[in-house]
């Protein structure tokens, strides 16, 4: 059985809405089968573009992403509320055939499911192509794994950290000499959420225009293999293995971060001309005539010697003193701030990290997706949901009884969302909302 709905809502396939663009998935139907990071990450980009989107999750403490903490707002980690606005929740149990109805009634009432099990349990599911293609010609699957699970490594679990380890990320990161570190926040993960939302788009294209469904699969692994490309590309290249430079990077100098007085200051003097501005501001002109130093290649060449001198000459300054210096002579440089002073900015306040709607969260805030189309943000959504918030309202639309949904709570198939806890939130150490 196909999708039972039009691919788009609206007067000659156009989108309803005040937001024009933003709400160019308006009358699309989401299922989110996914949990921790990759999964909510895709489905929330395509609910910020007007999608409708049904998480399912386990009955009780619901996506495992939930309990990773602290840092925690009324209960549910910070990972898991910046992965999951504007989504409804139905606690369901998968897995016995009173589920499985449940979970066809919603498929077939939906254009796309983004499922991340394990190979095996997507296959126990039917949330595999030559199960689910026949019984769904018209809706998109969307598979995010670790690994090509026709591979040899598709049985292996696969974690952001890991898939940095494996492609290579862990070993051109973190500073030079030093342990391989992991990139400091899950890029992997992330990334693999938003290749899967391009895929998706490209399938609803498709739906669009011939009504045939598609199974859109994207791995940790190929992410991760695309955020290494030039890396990769170099090794073909010439055969240099890049190694980890810190705030380095192995083909461009200088670009990196400098030290000064109270500080440090990243400076991406990236072409011969800002570089010769760059001794400009430093009052250092004789290196800027210095033939080791005229081109990229030479500078990258003598690059020790290059950081040395210019690493002299940032010490005398302080940070913001040599920041206007480079500024005002068109040298691209930035403040190394850590987060607390991101998020006390107000700058940043005022736009992406900006206040969103919470019935009990006072003061919550959360991140605006990057894109900015005819001069707009998305709106803020509605917050992350309760396990299990709409459990009741969407077994309804399924055409379920009130006897029929008690009687599946009873059995533990579906659960209804618990009351939010009140008062001050154990895992931040101060009354939710507050700010410091």
């Amino acid at each position: 059985m196909g999708s039972e709905r039009d691919p788009v809502d609206g007067d000659d396939g156009q989108a309803k809405g005040e937001e024009g663009a933003w709400r160019s998935l308006t009358g699309i139907q989401v299922l989110d089968l996914s949990g921790n990071l990759a999964g909510p990450y895709c489905g929330q980009i395509l609910a910020d573009m007007g999608a409708r989107v049904i998480k399912v999750e386990r009955p009780g403490q619901g996506d495992p992403a939930r309990a990773w903490a602290p840092p925690a707002w009324r209960g549910d980690g910070t990972l898991f509320l910046a992965a999951n606005r504007g989504k409804e929740s139905l606690a369901l149990e998968l897995g016995g055939a009173e589920a499985g109805r449940i979970l066809d009634g919603l498929v077939s009432r939906s254009q796309v499911v983004i499922q991340s099990f394990r190979p095996e349990v997507a296959r126990r599911f039917g949330l595999v192509e030559e199960t689910f293609r026949p019984r769904f010609p018209g809706v998109i699957l969307c598979s995010l794994t670790a690994f090509d699970p026709q591979g040899p490594l598709g049985h292996r679990p696969g974690y952001d950290p890991l898939i940095q380890a494996y492609t290579g990320i862990m070993s051109v990161t973190g500073p030079e000499g030093g342990e391989p570190s992991r990139a400091g926040t899950s890029l992997v993960d992330m990334g693999a959420g938003m290749w899967a939302a391009l895929g998706v788009l490209a399938a609803l294209r498709k739906l669009e225009m011939t009504g045939e469904g598609s199974h859109v699969r994207v791995s940790l692994e190929d992410t991760g293999l695309a955020w290494m490309a030039y890396h990769l590309m170099g090794v073909e290249a010439c055969g240099a293995v890049p190694r980890a430079m810190g705030s380095g990077l192995g083909m461009i100098a200088p670009y990196r971060a400098f030290p000064t007085r109270d500080g440090h200051l990243m400076i991406a003097a990236g072409t011969d001309a800002l570089f010769r501005r760059c001794c400009q501001a430093l009052e250092l002109p004789e290196m800027g005539k210095d033939p080791r130093f005229q081109t990229n290649a030479d500078r990258v060449e003598h690059r020790e010697i290059l950081e040395d001198l210019l690493t002299e000459a940032t010490l005398g300054y302080a940070r913001s003193d040599l920041e206007e210096r480079l500024t005002r002579v068109g040298v691209p440089c930035a403040p190394i701030r850590d987060a607390g002073e991101v998020a006390r900015d107000p700058l940043v306040r005022g736009g992406a990290f900006r206040p969103e709607p919470h019935p009990a969260i006072e003061g919550y805030r959360g991140v605006a997706p990057p894109p900015v189309i005819d001069d707009a943000r998305a709106s803020p959504n509605s917050p992350p949901p309760r396990v299990g918030e709409h459990s009741r309202s969407l077994l309804e639309e399924l055409g379920l009884t009130g006897e029929e949904i008690e009687g599946l709570v009873d059995q533990g198939i579906v659960a209804m969302a618990h009351p939010p806890p009140d008062g001050k939130d154990p895992s931040s150490g101060r009354e939710p909302g507050v700010e410091e």
